[in-house]
């Protein structure tokens, strides 16, 4: 007890250094066998979930600044994480790396309950951002110095201009590669790309201590290692895997009207089957995969029964959160109307990381929320709870019918449950 009072002391003593509002926060650890009973009360994390925890924000009145500093920094580094899901999200087979990340948040929220836990690339995000925006700056000089060395050889070929403008362009670039790499070396901070002597001088201090690459290459690794590819790719494939196996055979089902041509009245006949095995579903597949998320294992996609005894502690609090997501998931289905060209992809998947990531944490807490409670809400509740959400997803799913007669992909864009599934329009 004397252990976790002192802990809890040492987490609140936390101080901001060097002016920036953003400090390191330290967080006690503990475990509980039982995944049944979440306690709220107390603070419950996994070893790898202190990574990219929030600090806490100073006091408004007492220090406004930092205050400000914080915030800002919040809204970069979630902008920044944002863009970072949607870069590799386009990227096929990496695109599981997203997906995992995402399953990873709704997991660590569902664990803990803790919203600020939600974000576990937040410490890494800004760092990245001011690397991108600092590249960008030096970068875009030297595009528009290619460019008008380009003219002057389509102008005057072999001119004092052309030969001139493409030494400058070939030194310019040399320059500022041996530039960009230093600032990488020393961190990638913000102030690093334009202090270039400083750079210099900093290398030279390096090389004669003697152990800079061994140094460099421990850092390096040590960022690699942070970012958990291996682990988020791991999780990303098997939560797919598990959604599909759920969605398949319903999702096929439903197609069938557009392929039995022959017979119309059979094929009618298993798009209603179909569709109302699919409203079953997407009933229970969100809490689902939120309970392989929090347990990280394969066979929680499929404990039914465990999810049915969750819902009954919270039905209205799952209800309200069902419709959320599906409201927020069915406008992204307009985006695969049309193919997209290849450099829109990325914009567009943006918007479905942007969209999905708040319906993950949601359905995070909402299973915290239920794994938390140990009595069965009133019977009133779960059959309101009931009458409602099934109708909701039967409209829902008569939507998205549909989509294979306006998609691009035809009855293939059913199987693409992109709230379930890969975060992207395609």
């Amino acid at each position: 007890m004397n252990e976790k009072v002192t802990q809890e002391n040492d987490l609140s003593g936390v101080r901001v250094a060097g002016g920036s509002a953003a400090c390191e926060v330290q967080e006690f650890f503990s475990t509980e066998n039982n995944s049944e009973a979440v306690t709220s009360e107390i603070d419950q994390f996994y070893p790898d979930e202190v990574v990219g925890n929030i600090p806490p924000f100073p006091h408004l009145l007492h220090h406004p600044i930092k205050a400000a500093f914080w915030l800002m920094r919040m809204m970069f580094g979630i902008t920044c994480l944002v863009l970072f899901l949607a870069l590799i999200a386009a990227i096929p087979l990496v695109n599981f790396i997203a997906l995992g990340y995402l399953l990873d948040v709704e997991g660590r929220v569902a664990r803990t309950g803790k919203i600020r836990l939600a974000f576990p690339l937040l410490d890494i995000a800004p760092r990245m951002g001011t690397i991108v925006i600092g590249m960008v700056l030096w970068l875009l000089p030297l595009y528009f110095l290619a460019g008008a060395a380009a003219d002057a050889r389509l102008i005057d070929p072999g001119g004092n201009s052309d030969q001139t403008l493409h030494l400058l362009t070939l030194l310019t670039s040399i320059g500022v590669s041996i530039h960009l790499c230093l600032s990488l070396a020393r961190g990638g901070t913000f102030f690093c790309f334009f202090r270039p002597l400083k750079n210099v001088l900093w290398l030279n201090q390096q090389i004669r201590s003697g152990d800079y690459l061994e140094r460099a290459a421990l850092h390096v690794r040590s960022f690699v290692t942070s970012l958990k590819l291996g682990t988020h790719f791991s999780l990303g494939l098997r939560g797919f895997l598990g959604a599909f196996i759920w969605l398949v055979i319903p999702s096929l089902m439903l197609a069938a009207i557009s392929s039995l041509d022959s017979e119309k009245g059979v094929s009618i006949l298993i798009s209603l089957i179909g569709g109302a095995t699919l409203v079953l579903v997407l009933g229970w597949l969100p809490l689902l995969q939120a309970h392989f998320t929090a347990e990280n294992r394969f066979s929680a996609m499929f404990e039914l029964g465990t999810i049915r005894r969750k819902f009954k502690r919270t039905p209205l609090t799952w209800m309200l959160s069902l419709v959320v997501v599906y409201v927020l998931s069915l406008p992204l289905y307009l985006f695969k109307v049309a193919a997209l060209p290849r450099d829109a992809v990325w914009g567009i998947t943006l918007i479905f990381v942007a969209t999905i990531y708040p319906t993950k944490i949601l359905l995070g807490w909402v299973y915290h929320r239920a794994s938390s409670k140990t009595k069965n809400a009133w019977f009133v509740w779960r059959w309101l709870s009931r009458t409602i959400i099934l109708p909701l997803i039967a409209a829902y799913v008569f939507i998205i019918f549909f989509t294979q007669f306006i998609g691009i992909h035809g009855s293939g864009g059913l199987l693409e449950h992109h709230l379930f599934l890969l975060p992207v329009p395609f």
